[in-house]
């Protein structure tokens, strides 16, 4: 149960880092009001890593932030981590 849910958390975090990061490219090509770097960060953070790294491949945003970069390197390892207790706890079987 816990594994599903997850699994569902990772990918709806996933879809609203890779949809930001669009819509954020979007706004910088058109001079508009921007998102704060702070929550495209955040969205990697609460699990949505996959979905970020995507969006800046995908739609080449913020390609040349070294901090992006890192930030997403630290929040995978996060992760990582939290999998790996959980599953060595019991939780994840």
């Amino acid at each position: 149960m816990i594994l599903v849910f997850l699994l569902l958390w990772y990918a709806v975090f996933s879809i609203i880092a890779f949809c930001l990061m669009g819509i954020d490219k979007h706004r910088a090509k058109h001079n508009r009001w921007r998102i704060p770097e702070m929550t495209l960060i955040s969205t990697a953070y609460f699990g949505g890593f996959i979905g970020y790294i995507l969006g800046m491949k995908l739609f080449h945003h913020k390609t040349s932030k070294w901090y992006f970069y890192i930030n997403f390197i630290f929040a995978l390892i996060l992760h990582g981590i939290l999998i790996y207790v959980l599953y060595k706890n019991g939780v994840l079987i």
